[in-house]
């Protein structure tokens, strides 16, 4: 009996979940302050507008790990670059941080891995394209046998930065 009426009152409790609370008597109507109302958007991206740096003028560092010689490097570019060391090719499209004012500091990049493959001559396969992030290298892993690539720092600047 017990767990037919809980059952009946959840079923009450939800099946009203959806319903509109009626206003109380006598309530005040609120509105926003002057002083507080947004604005309209600004018409331009930021990137425009001139807050920030320019994507083509970011410097990622990126590190390369190949996992058969145990041999790492940094490599520094720019979007739109991409490099060649051996048999893999990193491309990097973006890269991006937190402005410093916001939390949590995360910095991260896109970035593309091509590697050749066994036996050819310049036949190059994609094994990986997302986004990277430096604090949090386990949210999107490249999974490859031989090669791991990682974020460590994207230099840009913010408006009042030093």
């Amino acid at each position: 009996m017990r767990g037919a009426l809980a059952l009946f009152v959840s079923a009450a409790l939800l099946a009203s979940c959806g319903q509109e609370a009626d206003e109380p008597a006598g309530a005040a109507p609120t509105a926003i302050p002057e002083n507080l109302q947004q604005g309209e958007l600004p018409a331009q991206p930021a990137a425009e507008a001139g807050i920030g740096t320019p994507m083509e003028e970011r410097v990622a560092t990126l590190g390369l790990l190949n996992k058969r010689n145990n041999v790492s490097r940094d490599l520094e570019m720019r979007p739109g670059e991409q490099q060649r060391i051996g048999d893999v090719i990193v491309r990097l499209q973006a890269c991006e941080r937190t402005a410093p004012w916001e939390m949590p500091k995360e910095t991260g990049a896109f970035v593309q891995l091509l590697v050749k493959q066994r036996g050819t001559e310049d036949d190059f396969r994609k094994v990986f394209s997302g986004w990277l992030f430096a604090n949090s290298p386990s949210l999107n892993v490249v999974e490859h046998p031989i090669y791991d690539v990682w974020v460590k720092d994207c230099a840009m600047a913010f408006p009042g930065e030093e």
